[in-house]
């Protein structure tokens, strides 16, 4: 009998649609960042301008605009909405594993579908390919670039030297400098720790300084920088020195978090697979001095250890910014595996793979509590999440134990796909009434069906950007004595309707109602007589 096997591509593309396109905007946007981005896009398109970053109609030039073009292309092809805000970095993640999946065929050939389920199964690729964030679009473009450095450093083929710099501009494009910085670095420490030695670095860096590469790279990546600037003549300052150098060398922007805040972070990114990827990396490292060993491993470890050790220098610390470390490791963990196949990991290492697996489930379940209460209400709540997530703990450790690393693959996807479905299905709703602006937009809907102005009194802002993204408008905030004249709706934060009174003067102040979940009020002021 004939087995009819799956073929790569279309098991790749669903899990893909599933894990980065399923229930998508199951959940409103949510924090500051997500609605801004969306937002700044949303007002580009409508003023047909592709140069400058325009927020509240005014240039707002902290990012570059490789997100802000995929967005505004989402919105001209499917309306504005926060799904087609997220759209781009869901693209980009079907991108990242797609380039992953054919370096690995290409170059280490028999463990690209591992490969590339390991990564598109990833937290990390997984959280940022569902958010309007820049941080997806930089890992994906960085990654292609790197991939297709090592890939020439192999074969010799220049072609893919273009590819390397091609990509490197886009990543230049996606989050600023820092692209080229880590890719110079990374490259460079690869080129010195080379088997040859001094010949070595010098061939390898002379190599790679290739001029037709270099003005491509300019050609591509430097335009839009001389046009911001040649018409926002602050983009320097504001974007170079105060988001870029002054965000690395200071605390300006209030993220402070200790050196060793990375590690644990990465390791969060590379879950489920974060047992194994750590255990790769000592595995790598031993290897480093071999000369016999496949230079591969040396690369993708010093590219992690680079981006690491890079960012846990910054002063700013934020999660999605060791994005581009996640790549590698799950790359470093299909070489492992290859160099294993046919053994069985070690009793211990099982085991903790195994307990990962099971608390991914189990903290999908807890999601609501974890989020919004930040504990485990550890009563009769847990005890079914606690006996599935044991069960799931068991069944990989058996499998694991019995048929080795060959089923290492499969036995873990079905955790993490799992654990996905019960984050949209089960989670999103109170996680989208607790956190996004989107259900207080609505609410607010119904009180206002002309579309009033509306104006803020000491809401966040994830609650001024989220709604100025849903209601689309530009919000006066009352604490500054912005008031407008006309009849217009106020949103404030409960027991303030006296301040709310105060600052409107003699104007009557109506109360409407409230959205409990994000305790906001609601009022209508009277036009100014």
């Amino acid at each position: 009998m004939t087995r009819y096997r799956i073929p790569d591509w279309l098991l790749l593309t669903a899990i893909c649609a599933f894990v980065f396109l399923w229930g998508l905007a199951s959940i409103g946007l949510v924090g500051a960042d997500e609605p801004r981005y969306a937002q700044v896009a949303r007002e580009m398109l409508a003023r047909h301008d592709w140069i400058t970053p325009v927020l509240s109609g005014s240039p707002w030039l902290e990012k570059p605009p490789v997100y802000y073009w995929q967005a505004m292309i989402a919105y001209r092809l499917f309306g504005v909405s926060d799904w087609a805000a997220r759209l781009p970095s869901a693209v980009d993640g079907f991108a990242l594993v797609f380039a992953v999946y054919w370096f690995l065929r290409r170059f280490r050939p028999g463990y690209e579908l591992d490969g590339a389920l390991m990564l598109a199964s990833a937290a990390g690729i997984i959280g940022y390919a569902r958010a309007a964030s820049m941080d997806l679009p930089l890992a994906a473009a960085f990654t292609v670039a790197m991939l297709a450095w090592y890939a020439w450093f192999e074969s010799g083929n220049r072609g893919y030297l273009v590819a390397f710099y091609a990509f490197l501009a886009i990543a230049m494009l996606a989050k600023g400098p820092v692209a080229p910085a880590l890719a110079v670095v990374i490259i460079a420490i690869f080129a010195g720790v080379e088997r040859s030695a001094e010949l070595a670095w010098k061939t390898i860096v002379r190599k790679t300084l290739w001029l037709p590469g270099i003005l491509l790279f300019c050609a591509l990546g430097l335009p839009w920088y001389v046009m911001v600037q040649l018409r926002n003549p602050q983009f320097f300052h504001e974007f170079i020195i105060e988001h870029n150098l002054a965000r690395f060398s200071t605390n300006l922007y209030h993220h402070p978090e200790p050196f060793w805040y990375y590690v644990p972070v990465t390791l969060l990114g590379w879950v489920p697979w974060s047992v194994f990827v750590a255990a790769a990396c000592v595995w790598a490292a031993r290897r480093f001095r071999n000369r016999d060993a496949d230079n591969l491993g040396a690369f993708l470890l010093i590219w992690i250890g680079v981006t690491v050790v890079f960012f846990s220098i910054s002063q700013s610390k934020l999660p999605g910014y060791i994005l581009p470390a996640i790549p590698p490791g799950i790359l470093l963990l299909s070489q492992y595996v290859r160099a294993r196949f046919g053994s069985k990991p070690r009793p211990a290492m099982t085991a903790l793979h195994a307990t990962l697996a099971g608390a991914l489930v189990f903290s999908a379940l807890m999601i609501p509590y974890l989020v919004l209460q930040h504990r485990i209400p550890w009563n009769i709540t847990v005890i079914a999440p606690l006996i599935l997530s044991v069960m799931i703990a068991a069944a990989v450790f058996v499998s694991l134990r019995k048929h080795g690393y060959p089923n290492l693959r499969f036995i873990t996807l079905v955790p993490a796909v799992l654990a996905v479905g019960i984050a949209v299905r089960q989670d999103a709703p109170s996680l989208d009434a607790a956190l996004s602006a989107r259900p207080a937009a609505a609410a607010l809907q119904k009180f206002d069906p002309h579309h009033l102005q509306l104006a803020v009194f000491l809401v966040s802002r994830e609650t001024e950007f989220g709604l100025e993204f849903y209601r689309n408008q530009t919000f006066p905030r009352y604490e500054r004595g912005e008031v407008p004249d006309g009849e217009h709706l106020v949103v404030a934060p409960e027991g303030h309707e006296p301040d709310v009174a105060r600052s409107a003067g003699n104007r009557n102040v109506t109360y409407l109602g409230t959205f409990a979940p994000q305790k906001l009020e609601f009022f209508y002021v009277a036009a100014r007589q």
